[in-house]
């Protein structure tokens, strides 16, 4: 799990817009086979704006394979961005898989079978199931 440090407004601004832009920005601009659909879910800014760690999820498609599509693709993005943005220093993009919403869905699932199994969960979902001998 990733680690918020306290970050000046104006940072927390900047990753905002950046996390905006790009969800703007992909869909529309990147045509990569490899591109599952993805959601943006945080952008950590470095304090001196030198990088963007951007993480994503996805709905539909690979994971690993999405990250290597927006990695190749983050100096055009990059780009794109600094011409709407229009700030002194756009910072160099790394997109990171986001897990935790994949965790929290599992954990979810498992939480709601222990519920409906009267508290028994079973993660290889091989227990009786009353009609045996």
């Amino acid at each position: 799990m990733r680690h918020k440090r306290k970050a000046p407004a104006r940072g927390v601004r900047v990753a905002e817009q950046i996390q905006k832009d790009l969800a703007e920005l992909i869909p529309r601009e990147l045509r990569d086979p490899r591109l599952g659909f993805v959601t943006l879910t945080d952008v950590d800014l470095t304090p001196d704006y030198a990088y963007a760690t951007v993480y994503f999820s996805v709905l539909t498609g690979s994971a690993e394979d999405s990250e290597k599509a927006l990695n190749e693709a983050a100096g055009y993005l990059r780009n794109l961005i600094f011409k709407k943005m229009h700030i002194h220093t756009v910072p160099t993009l790394r997109f990171k898989h986001d897990v935790s919403v994949e965790r929290g869905a599992e954990m979810s699932l498992l939480i709601d079978r222990a519920l409906q199994g009267g508290g028994h969960a079973d993660a290889a979902g091989a227990g009786g199931d009353g009609d045996g001998d």
